[in-house]
């Protein structure tokens, strides 16, 4: 006979950064119990805390998914890695650890999509209610009480302040506080790092949660389908290996999925939720249709390598041999180093033509580069990289899954550079980051352009290379588009709540309507905050002034 399944208040799929937020919220209400499922193993691995350690787990198939980018022609053919975190933490305890909130205007235009308390005013309260801010900030704009510490970087190299210098001779203004609602300009990243450690959203949110007696986490536990009882969802089934018989766990209240974009549209799919066609083409019944998978985006980045004089020492030199041994002495002795830094150094957020209003590309710089063609293998010369992306891209693509079975990969397509106005910005940001590597302040410690290399100059040529050389920047979103039920391309409302089905919500960079002029991480948490207070039923905290 049957076991009865276990039950408790919510079951929520993916202990990513949304999911580990709602764990610790709605764990505060004494009494209320929840099942968090994730589907890869606990977030024991060292490297994982290590700030350095993600050029280790980018590739570890144990902790990520090694998801792929369907190839196009404007990929060069290219099937691009779109690694996405597999423990608990997710993606944040594999990431670049960057904190960007983005621009007021981001937020501003979900609201005009119809989506009720979804402008900055509204969500700036959530942002601070995440974040400890350790550094300089408006106070009515940045948090200090959160359990996500944000701090500066510290380990400062003088290509990076000629870097600055160059962008200033250039007419760029330094960035005070790129997260205090105004963007533009240059200035270094702040980072979910502190102690020389990684602070992954499980560590902030999660581990402290689980000394509650309400808190259930199953890890190892991949969710392959929504159990359904008419039209509400009412539990979770999930696998422990391939093969394996489902276990079923209930949900007495609502079942909440925060599995990341991918794999947040996969599972709706396996589950008889998506477009009609995509459910014929993998054999799952239609359940409920809905334009799950669509409206898919990603931030396409193409970077430019800079050789640097012999006797310039960057991350290329010191992450090898002595140097190296001489920073992890450093790091054990709690001095700025290179294994707690993030990957990405300096900001540039800029336009990719004059005249614009706001910035619409995203630039990074750091001290180091990384050899043709190969995932963060550092070169054996000393270098320098640069790369810039669009802020907001028009490319629309789609996440579907191939077939019934959770274990085979879905397909990924985000259409990189699809748009004709995406590949303007491309080349724009591109000349940009070219004309900034090259000025006066750079040239006194670098010798010559390697990628693209000087040949390279016309507008065809440049965008031969982008599609050769960019990639990813593993800030996937929107399969899953928030909006009122009125607006066909959406799943969900401004509450979270799939439409025309009950008991079931989705918490995750998928509900996003439109990219964020930022990296995704710090949106991500704060649609969580939002979404636990909605599930709690409480009133929203007070718009911002």
């Amino acid at each position: 006979m049957a076991s009865t399944p276990d039950t408790f208040d919510y079951v929520i799929v993916g202990a990513g950064a949304a999911g580990s937020i709602l764990a610790a919220r709605l764990t505060e209400d004494p009494g209320v119990t929840v099942c968090v499922l994730e589907a890869g193993p606990p977030d024991r691995n060292f490297f994982i805390h290590l700030p350095a350690g993600f050029i280790k787990t980018l590739v570890d198939p144990s902790v990520t998914w090694q998801f792929k980018t369907a190839p196009t022609e404007r990929t060069g053919g290219r099937a691009i890695a779109t690694t996405q975190g597999r423990t608990l933490g997710g993606s944040s305890s594999v990431n670049g650890m960057i904190y960007n909130r983005g621009q007021p205007d981001d937020l501003n235009s979900w609201a005009q999509r119809g989506n009720r308390g979804w402008g900055y005013a509204d969500c700036l309260p959530y942002y601070m209610r995440t974040e400890k801010r350790v550094g300089v900030g408006r106070d009515d704009r940045r948090g200090r009480d959160g359990a996500l510490p944000v701090t500066d970087m510290d380990w400062i190299h003088p290509l990076s302040e000629a870097f600055i210098e160059g962008c200033v001779g250039a007419g760029i203004p330094r960035a005070p506080d790129y997260n205090s609602g105004d963007q533009a300009g240059v200035g270094y990243f702040q980072r979910a790092i502190q102690g020389g450690w990684r602070v992954s959203a499980a560590r902030a949110f999660l581990h402290p949660a689980m000394a509650r007696p309400e808190l259930e986490v199953r890890t190892n536990a991949r969710a392959c389908g929504i159990v359904f009882e008419g039209r509400r969802a009412v539990g979770v089934r999930y696998l422990a290996a391939r093969g394996a018989t489902p276990i079923e766990v209930r949900a007495r209240r609502e079942v909440i999925i925060s599995a990341g974009t991918a794999n947040t549209a996969r599972l709706m799919q396996v589950s008889g939720i998506g477009p009609a066609a995509t459910l014929a083409r993998i054999g799952v019944p239609v359940f409920h249709e809905l334009p799950v998978g669509e409206n898919f985006r990603d931030h396409y980045a193409s970077r430019i390598v800079m050789r640097a004089k012999p006797d310039t020492e960057t991350l290329n030199q010191l992450a090898r041999g002595f140097g190296l041994v001489k920073q992890l002495a450093r790091w054990a002795t709690g001095k700025p180093n290179i294994l707690a830094t993030a990957p990405s150094h300096v900001h540039l957020f800029w336009k990719s033509f004059e005249g614009l209003d706001e910035p619409d590309l995203q630039c990074v710089f750091t001290p180091g580069s990384y050899a043709e063609g190969k995932v963060y293998v550092l070169d054996d010369y000393p270098g320098c990289t640069a790369g810039a992306w669009q802020h907001r891209p028009d490319s629309i693509g789609w996440v579907r899954a191939k077939s019934a079975d959770v274990f085979d990969d879905p397909e990924i397509q985000p259409n990189y550079l699809s748009d004709e106005n995406d590949r303007r910005v491309h080349l724009g940001g591109m000349r940009l980051i070219r004309r900034l590597l090259h000025t006066p302040q750079m040239m006194r410690f670098l010798e010559r352009e390697t990628l693209p290399g000087p040949n390279i100059e016309r507008d065809d040529e440049l965008l031969d290379f982008a599609y050769r050389n960019g990639s990813t920047t593993y800030h996937l979103i929107g399969t899953c588009r928030m909006g009122p039920e009125t607006d066909t391309s959406s799943v969900v409302n401004d509450r979270l709540q799939v439409h025309g089905l009950q008991g079931l919500r989705v918490v995750d960079a998928s509900v996003m309507p439109s990219m964020p002029s930022a990296n995704t991480y710090a949106t991500t948490m704060m649609i969580a905050e939002k979404a636990a207070d909605f599930i709690r039923g409480r009133e929203p905290l007070p718009a911002a002034a």
